[in-house]
């Protein structure tokens, strides 16, 4: 892959990162579809491996890199068949991660962000509640301080790896009565007695664990406030253009490997006495489909770059995931009938890459909300800012 935006350095990352991929995960990557638990050792083998200090501070063991060797690191874990490891790997490094390294005091960056660098601790960022979904600003979990200590209670959903973490990164209303303006962020370790986690049973992700969790009177020390009280939700919304490009990119890249399986299988199967790739209708159906996912893997590349430098690329990452997961679907659905009958069946991949792509629209902010997002900024020339410096 010849590019403005990778070196020679991404190219070699991506050779090793590969490599490592087929040698270590693809040959467990069955038995966690079907049993849905990512067996430990791996974490700590992407950790010894440096997979999770991507883009963090060499002061906690990473490695300081630049976005695009996130973007390698993303790409090829959409290549293995998956989505659901995939989904395990990133939310730990780039979401849970993410708001320790910015948010976390030294003492939570020694004690949990070189851990989950190094692979030792696993991590979950709980946001979405079963009755806000994207509407973040209408939590109802609360941490209400009593003296020396906040006691949490309430619920969140949908949460990755919510039933193997070792801590949470918990979204919670210190002050309920006055919006998103009294949200705070947390750092709750797992075995802090009243936290209960239940797996939820999915259509897609299922190599993946993702929970519905319960506080009941949790007690916190107050050292576990990250950041400042009241300044949650600007923190959340800071880190949302990067969700969003990640999951854009995501998008693209599972599009990406759909179409050249599918077209090595076309080039495979005969009827009518030729191979299917032949069939002008069946190609140029592909053609259509790859003419849309090089657009949005080259508009993704435009706004990482711009992000790895320091722009608050809000409006182009929440139009990157909407085009590229409406795009990825449409791909992989028209893949999957191009595979026939064969294409519904489990040991062929696109099955489940239908099942896992079905997430691309939902999570991380839904498609419908993302619109609305848009509508403000194009419509009602709402101009969004970084909320902390």
């Amino acid at each position: 892959m010849n590019s403005i935006y990778f070196t020679e350095e991404h190219q070699l990352f991506r050779a090793s990162l590969r490599d490592f991929l087929q040698k270590e995960v693809v040959p467990h990557i069955e038995k966690w579809e079907k049993t849905g638990t990512i067996e430990r050792f791996i974490w700590k083998k992407f950790g010894e491996m440096g997979f999770f200090g991507i883009r963090y501070p060499e002061a906690y063991g990473g490695l300081n890199l630049d976005l695009f060797y996130t973007v390698v690191f993303l790409e090829e874990l959409q290549k293995i068949k998956s989505a659901g490891f995939a989904a395990a790997m990133w939310a730990h490094s780039y979401l849970a991660m993410t708001h320790l390294n910015a948010e976390g005091d030294e003492q939570i960056k020694q004690n949990y962000l070189a851990p989950s660098i190094s692979g030792d601790k696993i991590g979950a960022l709980c946001i979405t509640e079963p009755f806000g979904g994207s509407d973040v600003a209408g939590m109802r979990t609360t941490a209400i301080k009593q003296g020396d200590k906040y006691v949490i209670n309430g619920s969140k959903t949908f949460i990755t790896n919510g039933v193997y973490a070792d801590y949470y990164v918990v979204a919670a209303k210190t002050t309920p009565d006055v919006g998103n303006k009294g949200i705070s962020i947390f750092l709750v370790d797992t075995n802090t007695k009243g936290i209960s986690a239940t797996k939820l049973d999915k259509l897609g992700w299922r190599a993946s664990d993702t929970a519905e969790i319960a506080f009941d009177n949790v007690e916190i020390p107050l050292e576990n406030l990250m950041g400042e009280e009241g300044k949650g939700f600007p923190y959340i919304m800071q880190h949302f253009a990067l969700e969003r490009l990640i999951m854009a990119i995501n998008a693209h890249a599972r599009a990406e490997y759909a179409i050249e399986y599918t077209i090595e299988y076309m080039s495979q199967r005969e009827a009518f006495g030729t191979t299917i790739d032949k069939f002008q209708a069946l190609r140029h159906t592909m053609v259509e489909h790859a003419t849309d996912v090089e657009h949005c893997k080259i508009f993704n590349y435009a706004a990482v770059a711009r992000l790895d430098k320091g722009e608050y690329v809000v409006k182009e990452a929440t139009m990157a995931k909407l085009k590229s997961t409406k795009v990825a679907d449409e791909t992989i659905y028209s893949c999957l009938q191009m595979l026939g009958g064969y294409g519904y069946m489990e040991e062929y991949p696109l099955a489940r890459l239908l099942r896992d792509s079905r997430l691309g629209p939902i999570g991380g902010g839904t498609s419908e909300i993302l619109k609305e997002i848009l509508s403000k900024m194009i419509f009602d020339k709402q101009n969004y800012k970084p909320a902390v410096k």
